[in-house]
């Protein structure tokens, strides 16, 4: 039997300049590297990143000191989900109407909008000012995460984007080592309002290089604006993320307020689906869910986000409360982690633009993920810091392999039309993640830590605890664990041990589905050019044996 003939590799490839990007043919070469234009401009980009990714990590150990004098300690958690709440919920509106009226003023204003946000917040008078504040400065921040990446997408073909956007990646990783540390060193030296003025200088550069350099060429498409759709949307993600994150924590999961919030969200939702099917230009594309390589794309993004995030938060909990990490390290508990994703997403990323293929690396990434989390699940009172140590390298290595490339597949399986949309809709589903991670993970390690604690104090032991029992967060607090018995300390770090081994048993789930849905991704050649990708049915199936690979 004559054996199929195999495709040879592509040839070397060119980048197109951003002036030649507006006539570039289907058939065009494009030129090796970028530019010194779109250097600049991507350089520009990267200030942009660094400036909002920064801004989610260096107020952090600076929280418990801005509330003792601004007061509101009893809605501590609001200084973070007003940012997380506001960034999550302006990525897909933002992400639309670049696609319609042009990615440049946007970008702009989203620079504007983070500063003015950054400046309110260092002169903040008190709590509810700051928490207004940081509302600007999560609109800003989400705008400019969600067009930084969709501009590479303008200026960089998907065969030579893997480096770029695995370059982008690394500046998560480093904001996340980085960002707590400077920021614990300038709260102590400069006091917490210099956190806000610190991004200001860098954000400046990013808005003098963006105006100078950053020229995309658009066509403005003349479509009613969809308000209905917009206004709907956003009450539906507001109403459904707030639910999320009060869940079992500011109020009961069967509260009221929480059922309350889910019932006007899902009522929004079943408003918005017959307004965007009439729309003219929706503000999100329901036709994007049919294709496959989005939606699968897009899965596997929600359930990495959050196996990420719920790594990321609860760690630190297990190195604090039961290895007895001092509290003032807690900055770098999680950084072998971020060292293994930064290092392993910039390696994948060269390897994709220079091999063209990317499921082999997306599917190993989500497998190597699994094995992370069930190193975690093997981690008790008595394991060592290094076995924390190994599944944390381990997780940081799935997550550098298989993140930051669901928005490479992603952009190169839309229409260049949608290509605003569809990274803003990755970025959203990234973040909507993360938040239903953290609350589904909280919830559970809330729920068992009375039973586990309880479960190991010695008979008779119950009178020693102080009253009203110990709390998730006075489990953590040195003090408090001082001041008991050698024997009930123990115990209560044994309980801890076992809520938190329940927290990750839940978490290997997520990473498997992630795995799942990568598998599911089919794989299409990486375009070599910016014009319109090929629809899905347009592009020649890989063969049978090369598809899980390629």
């Amino acid at each position: 039997m004559e054996r199929p003939r195999r495709r040879r590799p592509a040839p070397p490839l060119r980048t197109a300049s951003l002036k030649e990007s507006a006539h570039v043919s289907t058939t065009a070469v494009p030129a090796p590297g970028l530019d010194r234009e779109a250097r600049r401009v991507f350089v520009g980009l990267m200030l942009g990143m660094l400036v909002a990714s920064v801004s989610q990590t260096i107020v952090s150990p600076a929280m418990p000191i801005i509330v003792a004098e601004l007061g509101g300690i009893e809605h501590y958690s609001w200084l973070a989900t007003a940012a997380m709440l506001a960034s999550a919920v302006v990525v897909p509106v933002i992400g639309k109407l670049s696609d319609v009226y042009g990615r440049r003023g946007f970008y702009i204003a989203a620079l504007v909008t983070f500063m003015v946000g950054s400046v309110l917040s260092g002169f903040a008078q008190s709590f509810w000012w700051l928490v207004g504040a940081r509302v600007v400065q999560g609109l800003g921040m989400g705008a400019l995460m969600a067009l930084s990446q969709t501009v590479i997408g303008d200026i960089i073909p998907p065969r030579q984007r893997g480096k770029y956007q695995g370059l982008m990646g690394a500046v998560f990783g480093l904001t996340s080592i980085a960002g707590p540390l400077v920021g614990g060193w300038a709260t102590d030296h400069f006091g917490w309002r210099w956190l806000f003025f610190a991004t200001l200088p860098l954000g400046v550069a990013a808005l003098v290089v963006i105006v100078r350099h950053l020229h995309l060429p658009h066509v403005r498409r003349e479509a009613p604006l969809d308000l209905a759709g917009i206004l709907t949307l956003t009450g539906a993600l507001v109403a459904i993320l707030l639910a999320t994150s009060w869940g079992g924590t500011t109020y009961p999961w069967a509260s009221t307020q929480v059922v309350g919030l889910y019932l006007a969200g899902a009522a929004l939702l079943a408003m918005f689906v017959p307004i965007e099917l009439r729309a003219v230009e929706p503000v999100l594309p329901l036709r994007l869910f049919r294709n496959r390589i989005f939606t699968a794309a897009n899965i596997a993004g929600f359930a990495i986000a959050m196996g990420m995030f719920g790594a990321i938060f609860y760690i630190p909990v297990y190195a604090q409360g039961v290895l007895g990490v001092n509290a003032t390290n807690s900055g770098v508990i999680i950084m072998p982690m971020s060292v293994a994703m930064i290092l392993v997403g910039i390696v994948i990323g060269l390897l994709i633009t220079k091999t063209g293929t990317y499921k082999a690396f997306t599917v190993g990434g989500a497998a190597v993920l699994v094995a992370g989390f069930w190193l975690l699940t093997r981690v008790h009172y008595g394991s060592s810091a290094l076995e924390l140590t190994a599944a944390m390298v381990v997780i940081g290595m799935g997550l550098g392999a298989s993140m930051q490339t669901m928005t490479l597949i992603v952009q190169n399986a839309v229409d260049r039309a949608d290509l605003g949309v569809a990274t803003a809709a990755t970025q959203f589903f990234r973040s909507a993640g993360g938040t239903v991670g953290i609350a589904v993970l909280g919830t559970v390690m809330t729920s068992r830590l009375g039973p586990s604690i309880a479960a190991h104090l010695p008979e008779g032991a119950a009178s020693a605890m102080p009253e009203g029992g110990l709390s998730a967060g006075s489990v953590l607090d040195p003090s408090a664990l001082a001041g008991l018995p050698e024997t009930i300390a123990v115990a209560v770090r044994e309980g801890l041990a076992d809520a938190l081994h329940q927290v990750f048993v839940v978490g290997l789930p997520f990473a498997a589905v992630a795995l799942l849905a990568t598998m599911a991704i089919r794989a299409i050649p990486l375009r070599q050019t910016l014009e319109p990708a090929a629809t899905p049915d347009d592009v020649e199936e890989p063969a049978a044996a090369e598809d899980v690979l390629v």
